[in-house]
């Protein structure tokens, strides 16, 4: 009785309790394994890029579709960092944030992130998180999310690669606005080293810039920036005035596969 009764109330007891610490382990390291896990699709859009039935991003772009699954951009940017091609990410910015609560003060991090690979494709992304390094994870899946193409043309006559953008384009945000103005070749980056840096992801070589508002807010200067490259496709110059051949949606095109897909 002694033996029994002491044995499953007393530290016996506790002890078993405690083993239980190596079941944590376990689940603690399991979870570290899900990111070499397999991408599995979770929506259509998804399944069509696995599959290769989308071949490009521009099909995408095209059709307007929304991309809510950050492994399509990676399926799109398969070369290793460092490599001609790849997809790079950089914190742009970081800083604490706090709130007043009934239980006391709640401290946060805000991140912004931008991705882009210097070839005319950027994203921007922001994610709010109690960890750093949670919210820094957090940003830049935002940002490949968000990625957008960006126009590039020329100032002058049509010689070489597109190096500055076509026209002058305008984003804002808060009471920050931003100018993005062509430069002629050589020119490189008239402005900020925030905006010379969000320049370089977006492969734009040469361009002026006039900004006006609380640029030191650097979050909404980000923004307006990104704002401003966003709207280089929303203007339609002349060359972009003729009839362009129609394509079905890629869900209308593909529906009986997807719906052989779903049964499977």
């Amino acid at each position: 009785m002694g033996e029994g009764g002491f044995g499953k109330e007393g530290g016996f007891g506790k002890g078993k309790k405690g083993g239980k610490g190596k079941k944590g382990g376990k689940k603690g390291g399991k979870k570290g394994g899900d990111a070499d896990k397999e991408w599995v699709p979770c929506t259509k859009l998804g399944r069509l890029v696995k599959d290769g039935k989308i071949a490009t991003l521009e099909d995408i772009y095209l059709h307007s579709l929304p991309i809510r699954e950050y492994q399509i951009i990676d399926h799109f940017f398969p070369a290793p960092a460092g490599q001609p091609g790849a997809l790079k990410d950089e914190v742009v910015k970081i800083h604490p944030v706090q709130k007043m609560t009934s239980a006391g003060q709640r401290n946060r991090f805000v991140c912004y992130a931008l991705v882009g690979d210097g070839n005319g494709h950027i994203g921007l992304g922001s994610k709010v998180g109690k960890e750093v390094a949670t919210a820094i994870r957090g940003a830049v899946i935002c940002a490949k999310l968000n990625l957008i193409p960006v126009r590039r043309g020329y100032w002058g006559n049509k010689i070489g690669l597109p190096h500055t953008v076509p026209m002058k384009v305008t984003g804002k945000c808060g009471s920050v606005m931003v100018r993005l103005i062509p430069a002629p070749r050589g020119s490189a980056v008239v402005g900020s080293l925030t905006l010379k840096k969000i320049m370089a992801f977006a492969g734009v070589q040469d361009v002026f810039s006039c900004s006006s508002g609380h640029t030191r807010t650097k979050g909404n200067f980000i923004k307006a920036t990104f704002e401003a490259l966003r709207n280089t496709y929303r203007f339609i110059t002349p060359e972009l005035w003729e009839p362009t051949a129609f394509k079905i949606n890629p869900y209308q095109e593909f529906s009986d596969y997807l719906m052989e897909a779903k049964s499977a």
